[in-house]
């Protein structure tokens, strides 16, 4: 029962955490280039995250090898120079409470994709609360009257699936590693491909190639260079809390309860965080973007709930 409750403590604290997310990097835009405050948020979190990692292969008594450097470099690039690039981008077009109510579709993503992967069990409700999560964001979207740019809106759900793709292939090595260690190699490998993209982006060559088909946020972006002291406090947050502490309570939770409660914290996710942009960043929640929301907490509600209370009845046994 304690081990539980405690497990409840790390969800909610989690979700709070994941919250405020898309409003410190809404917060900070401006400040960082884009591409800057993703490369540093993910190469600060995953260097502090490397003693919760190390511990946790101690405990395992697993060591890397050099199959295991390919597939973190592999999941760093799916987590980090992919998915978390797309995200950026979607913060910067979009409303921040878009952004994390449309992110928070992923779980959805997982079941799919680890069916379509793994060979693990789809269920009907999963089907449903696909359709529903996939109207949700068609009403937040709201095409027929063009209230908002879509191509935020698009971008997020771009990098919600490119995510939950990291998750299926993380899957491979987490009972081996623990889940702290993936997310901490990860996040490290992660950065430093960004990094060598970044680089390369300085390049007369790299950088006008991406200039001409539209990126210019991976050309000359600084890393340390011209962050001013006034934004170190964010910078702080961003990689500790928001980074760091966000993956370990997410991995605590995991740890602590089951796959299926621990999916509650992107059910709490898009109540909390659009509260937040409504506070810190004064952004209006629309009637579409109510309905939404309410169509994806059905939704989840669906995906979730069957299996909590499954689980919950074989406890009582």
């Amino acid at each position: 029962m304690k081990r539980s409750c405690s497990g409840y403590i790390y969800i909610v604290l989690c979700a709070v955490i994941f919250s405020t997310m898309e409003v410190m990097l809404k917060t900070v835009h401006g400040v960082f280039a884009p591409m800057q405050i993703t490369c540093l948020r993910f190469l600060i979190g995953g260097i502090l995250l490397i003693p919760f990692a190390l511990r946790s292969m101690k405990k395992k008594g697993a060591s890397i090898t050099r199959a295991d450097l390919g597939f973190f470099a592999l999941t760093g690039f799916l987590c980090v120079a992919f998915s978390m690039v797309l995200y950026q981008m979607a913060v910067t077009h979009t409303k921040a409470s878009v952004v994390a109510v449309i992110f928070s579709c992923n779980p959805i993503f997982v079941t799919v994709l680890a069916y379509l992967l793994l060979h693990e069990q789809i269920r009907r409700n999963h089907i449903v609360a696909l359709a529903l999560e996939l109207l949700a964001v068609f009403i937040i979207i709201d095409p027929l009257h063009a209230a908002l740019d879509p191509t935020g809106a698009l971008l997020a759900i771009a990098a919600a699936l490119v995510f939950s793709f990291y998750s299926v292939v993380g899957k491979k090595r987490t009972a081996r590693f623990g889940g702290i260690a993936v997310t901490c190699f990860s996040f490290l490998f992660g950065s430093t491909e960004l990094l060598l993209l970044l680089l390369l982006g300085r390049t007369a060559a790299v950088g006008g190639f991406f200039s001409s088909v539209g990126l210019n946020i991976f050309v000359d972006v600084p890393l340390f260079a011209g962050i001013p002291l006034s934004a170190l406090p964010a910078l702080a947050y961003i990689c500790a809390v928001n980074s760091a502490g966000g993956y370990v309570c997410h991995m605590m939770a995991l740890e602590k309860t089951s796959a299926q409660e621990a999916s509650l914290i992107f059910f709490l996710k898009p109540m909390i965080a659009p509260l937040f942009a409504r506070v810190f960043l004064r952004e209006e929640i629309t009637p579409n973007m109510l309905l939404g929301i309410v169509c994806f907490l059905i939704g989840s509600g669906i995906a979730i709930l069957p299996g909590l209370l499954a689980q919950k009845k074989s406890q009582k046994i």
